[in-house]
This record gives C-alpha cells, structure tokens and sequence, in this order.
C-alpha cells in the first residue's frame, strides 16, 4: 500500500509541470475570422403558404418575408459590443474606432438580412466609426457565399443525390422513424392538440399536413429534400418568435416550452446537414471559402499579400456574414462540431458565428488557429441580454479534427490547420482571386 502511494505521489509530482504546461496559455491574438449568420429576420415564407400548413394562422411579421426585425438589429449590435470587450482585453483593437476601422474587413452576403446584421455588428463592434460593409450587387453571386451561382463551383446533380441517399440507407422515408418524436411534436404544435391526443387527429379541411409529405431526394439546389423542406419552413418561426421577444401566446401559439422550440428545430437542423453537410455538397459549396480563410490566416501571419485573401495583411478583424446554410457547410467541409446552452448540437442560432483565432506563441512565435461558435443563448436573445466579460454569450471551443491539439482550447498549429484544409478544399471548387 505505502508503495502504492509513493508511486501516486512521484506521478503526481512528475505531472505537475505537464500540466501547467497544458493550462498555460502564452499566444497572442493576431487575427479573428468571424463567420456568422444574420439576426433575427421574420419567416422567410409569406403567412399566405405558412397559414395552409397549421389549423391556426401564423403571427403577422412586423416586416416582410426574411427581412431582419428592429430587434434582430439590436440584438447583433449588442453582440458586436461583446466582441468590442473581448478584443479590446485581447489587445486586437485599442478603442480608438476611427484608428481601429482601417484594420477590418466586413463582407456580408447580397441579402437584405446579411447586410443589416453587418452593419449593426459593426455599430456595436465600432460605435465611434464608419465602417465599410463590401457586397456584391443583388443581382450577382457571391462568390464565397454561392460559388454555384456565381459559376466557380459545379454542381454534379446526380452525384449530389446519390450522396444524399447514401446517408440515408436509399430511402428518404426512414427519417420518419428516426425523427418520429421530433414530428409528432412538429404535427401537434401545427394541428393545435396536445402530444397526449391519441390517437392523433386528422388534419383539418384545407391544411397540409406537412409531417405527412414523402421525403424523397431528387435533383434541386443543391438538392430537394421534399417533404423535410417544408417541415423546416413550418417550424423554422419557432425560434424567431421566441428571439424576437413575441408575447408568449404568439410562440408557436404558447405551446412549446424553451426545451421544445429546441427540440423542432432538430428537424430544420437536419434538412441543413442533408443538403450542407453532406461531403460531396460540403466540397461543392464551401471550398472557395475555406481556400479564402486559409489565405487570409497566411497572409496575417507572414505579412505577405496573397492573391485572394480577405483584407490586406495588416486587417486584424474579419467580419463575414451569411446564413445558416453556408456556416453548416463550411462545418461539413472541416468535420467540426458544437453544442451551445439552449441550443440543439450544431444549431446555427441568429447573429452566431463560427469564430477562428490566428494566435501567436509568445515563446516560440509559432502561430496556432483556435476555432469557437460564438452565439447568444435562447434566453438572451428574447432578452436582449447586455453582453459583458463576466455575463458573455454562449462559447463553445471546437475541435479541429486532424490538427487540434490535447489543450482545453483546442489549438492546432497554423501549418497543420492548412494542410488539413487544403485537404478537404477540392481545388477546382476554388477561385484563387474572388
């Protein structure tokens, strides 16, 4: 027994460096990449397709289909006011916003909704300064964004099918045993009867039951989902009800609690991973933007301008801003995953945002990428908590497959995050200069 306990003393003493070592955190930030979705927006169906799809009609937006809210507006601004803290404290920005502008690059996707939530980020993140919001023209792709439509990528229709399909055993129709809870809670909430009702009643004269459509895989953009689509259309106001700060009464019409607004939008979490994450799509759909980050991390390190990086080789701060569908395929393409308070796991919540650190040892100058999703919980988002460094958003550090190392905030050396993504980016998916 002494023995014993010597050699667990001796182990113990022999650890304690290791360990220090492992909690010690001597980098420097240099650079954060921020990639995130837009604030709340109302439906993006008219109530004129969303009411043939439950027994009651939908809440009337205060703005039309897929526009951002007054109150997505300032929920994103409180949100850039967090980052503004956090950077400040991490020596990235100075306080001087006129000083601190000429350093950062915002882009935001051609959308009504991308662009509001970029530029009320930037009121928070800079109060004091006129920030430049780049896009490109409503009537033009983005290339980052929709490297399809704006003719870098190609997409193989039959391939993305087949794709589809193979995660799915061949046969659509399987979702609805494996989703079964999540759509009979979508059903009841739609129909307006409780989840207890047995057996459960027909959908009234005129509405779609849309938990009822077959689920079948055929060519789209990227793909059709077919009945999955619509469902996520049906239960997708959920959550902005709720974020938006909608009396109680008008959240899915005060059925559903916080866990279950959760529990719905599993199924819209899944028509995204179908038609985003899958690899085939992942590759299709975000290796241009995975070749731009990657470009942008170099060109902050080596202070080199590179042909098609975001910024020029002095921008600290990177702003880009799309959608849900773009950040869950960048995810799919780097096999990364999150699970944040209140939110299902990899849920792209309104205003979050993919985040990754270029960070420098202090020590030995070698830089490593730190990855984070960064979004307001449920609660703060109805709230419109103020966000603080002692009251912050939710955080989640995220491991990078095939790089991260075994610290807590999942470093991976810069060279070894490169090789990684260029790894995943399929090079004819990716223009060297848009």
């Amino acid at each position: 027994m002494r023995n014993t306990l010597v050699r667990l003393v001796a182990l113990t003493l022999l650890c304690a460096p290791f360990a220090a070592a492992q909690t010690a955190d001597d980098t420097k930030l240099r650079q954060v990449i921020i990639f995130g979705r837009h604030s709340v927006r109302a439906p993006v169906a008219p109530n004129s397709t969303l009411d043939t799809f439950a027994a009651r009609p939908f809440p009337v937006s205060s703005v039309g289909p897929g526009i951002l809210t007054a109150n997505g507006a300032k929920l994103e601004s409180l949100l850039g006011a967090y980052y503004r803290l956090w950077l400040t404290k991490e020596g990235l920005l100075t306080g001087n916003d006129e000083a601190d502008a000429a350093f950062t690059y915002f882009r935001a996707n051609t959308l009504e909704r991308t662009r509001v939530t970029a530029q009320s980020f930037a009121i928070g993140l800079l109060p004091a300064a006129a920030v430049t919001v780049n896009t490109y023209p409503d009537s033009q792709s983005d290339p980052i964004f929709d490297p399809i439509g704006a003719g870098v990528a190609r997409l193989d229709q039959k391939k993305a099918v087949q794709a589809v399909k193979g995660r799915l055993g061949g046969d659509g129709q399987l979702v609805t045993s494996a989703y079964a809870p999540e759509l009979a809670l979508a059903r009841s909430v739609l129909l307006g009867y409780p989840t207890s009702q047995t057996p459960p009643p027909a959908a009234p004269k005129g509405v779609i039951d849309v938990t009822a459509l077959p689920i079948e895989i055929t060519a789209g953009a990227p793909v059709n989902i077919g009945g999955l689509s619509l469902i996520s259309a049906a239960v997708d106001p959920f959550i902005m009800q709720y974020a938006d700060g909608l009396p109680l009464s008008d959240v899915a019409w005060g059925q559903l609690t916080v866990d279950g607004i959760g529990q719905a939008t599993r199924l819209s979490t899944l028509a995204l991973d179908l038609s985003f994450r899958t690899p085939y799509l992942a590759g299709v759909q975000s290796s241009n933007l995975a070749s731009h980050v990657v470009r942008s991390l170099l060109q902050a390190a080596t202070g080199t301008p590179t042909t098609g990086a975001l910024g020029d080789p002095s921008t600290k701060v990177v702003m880009l801003v799309a959608s849900d569908v773009n950040i869950t395929a960048l995810a799919g393409l780097l096999n990364l995953d999150w699970i944040l308070p209140t939110h299902q796991a990899d849920f792209c919540p309104p205003g979050g945002a993919l985040v990754f650190q270029l960070r420098q040892s202090q020590s030995s100058g070698e830089y490593f990428v730190r990855a984070t999703y960064i979004a307001q919980t449920l609660d703060q988002l109805r709230n419109r908590t103020p966000l603080s460094l002692t009251t912050p958003p939710g955080i989640a550090p995220i491991f990078i497959p095939g790089c991260s190392t075994r610290n807590a905030t999942n470093d991976c050396a810069l060279a070894d995050f490169v090789s990684v993504a260029n790894q995943a980016i399929v090079p004819h998916f990716a223009d060297r200069v848009n």
